[in-house]
């Protein structure tokens, strides 16, 4: 075996490295295409430290503030993931810390879990060319065919740009149900993406 990492880990670098830089020439868009590839497994990751649903879902979403805020200083030594798993681990201590609780060490060991949109990165280059505008068309027919409530959030927060802050008070609703609200509409993104990962497995195989 002449390496550790398959040509999709390659691919799937690559693009996040895209990503990354046209976040930081300040397409937000780009940012919540990392945010709805990452999202889970960064819940994932938290979830380690045994902490209820509510407070996993805020610590994923403060972990993504943070990278987004630090984003210019992702410097490509790691992966996206690795950087972005780091902020988590971070994030999960502190929260513990603060409350007096012991933080065990995560282990980063299950990295190799499989990615929800992993599979659309393979060695094909054709392929990665268009994935940003096929993903591009399958979340907003997400958009069209999410509950109501969801969607008005998740505009409100990346198309308008609103503040969590900001939604809750538009909406009458506690900065919390904003937080869930978000969460779960990534989510809903997250699974209409599946079929575009199970058609590139197909193809592998």
């Amino acid at each position: 075996m002449t390496s550790d990492h398959p040509p999709a880990a390659a691919a799937i670098d690559e693009l996040d490295r895209r990503l990354v830089a046209r976040a930081l020439a300040g397409e937000r868009t780009a940012f919540d295409l990392l945010v709805v590839r990452y999202q889970r497994r960064i819940a994932a990751l938290i979830s380690r430290y045994r902490l209820d649903a509510a407070t996993i879902e805020d610590l994923t979403q403060d972990a993504f503030l943070k990278a987004y805020r630090g984003l210019a200083g992702f410097r490509g030594d790691s992966t996206f993931f690795t950087w972005l798993a780091r902020i988590a681990i971070n994030t999960a201590k502190t929260h513990l810390s603060e409350r007096g609780r012991r933080p065990e060490v995560a282990s980063l060991d299950d990295d190799a879990e499989i990615d929800p949109l992993a599979a659309i990165a393979s060695g094909d280059s054709t392929e990665g060319a268009v994935v940003s505008r096929q993903m591009g068309e399958i979340i907003a027919r997400a958009m069209d065919e999410m509950s109501p409530d969801l969607r008005e959030a998740l505009v409100m927060r990346e198309v308008d740009g609103r503040s969590y802050q900001e939604i809750g008070a538009a909406l009458g609703i506690p900065l919390n149900t904003v937080r869930s609200r978000i969460f779960r509409a990534r989510e809903f993104v997250a699974m209409k993406l599946r079929p575009l990962t199970d058609v590139s497995r197909s193809k592998r195989w």
